[in-house]
């Protein structure tokens, strides 16, 4: 791959603000995920601000111990518009280390429905995790099957 981020994106036959509510309720993510590595959202709270911090459960099973957490930083929120977050993982000092991707959704009503591009960027991940990790660590088609499983919740609101 020649560029550090994946962009898609799907017509979703809901209005913005109901696909925007998906996005923004972390107990969503495992069923938009489809990966099986998104568990399910520790903290019970939606998306609500710049900085807000969320936690998800996550599971691998290349990890030694399978399951981990993820606490993930909201840099972009504006309602209907755009959502977008880093995640990181908190050390034993509390504080939160971040790897250098981030998931973005831009939301464009369309009719009656909404555009929804994702935008996957693993541009900050530095060279020495890039040793360990290939980028995109899953395949392509995952980002596509995220947004159709998206477009599933939100069409069925």
């Amino acid at each position: 791959m020649t560029t550090d981020t994946l962009i898609t994106t799907r017509i979703v036959n809901a209005p913005v603000q109901a696909v925007f509510e998906v996005l923004a309720e972390p107990a969503n993510h495992a069923a938009i995920d489809g990966t099986g590595w998104v568990r399910e959202s520790l903290d019970g709270k939606p998306l609500q601000e710049k900085d807000q911090i969320f936690r998800i459960a996550m599971y691998h099973d290349n990890l030694p111990e399978g399951h981990y957490e993820m606490a993930n930083r909201v840099f972009a929120f504006e309602p209907s518009t755009t959502i977008a977050w880093e995640p990181g993982q908190e050390g034993p000092d509390g504080e939160i280390k971040y790897g250098g991707w981030t998931w973005r959704y831009d939301l464009e009503p369309v009719g009656d429905g909404t555009q929804v591009t994702m935008t996957y960027d693993w541009s900050g991940v530095p060279s020495e995790t890039r040793e360990h990790i290939e980028f995109p660590p899953f395949a392509v088609s995952h980002v596509e099957n995220s947004l159709a499983n998206l477009a599933k919740l939100a069409e069925g609101r």
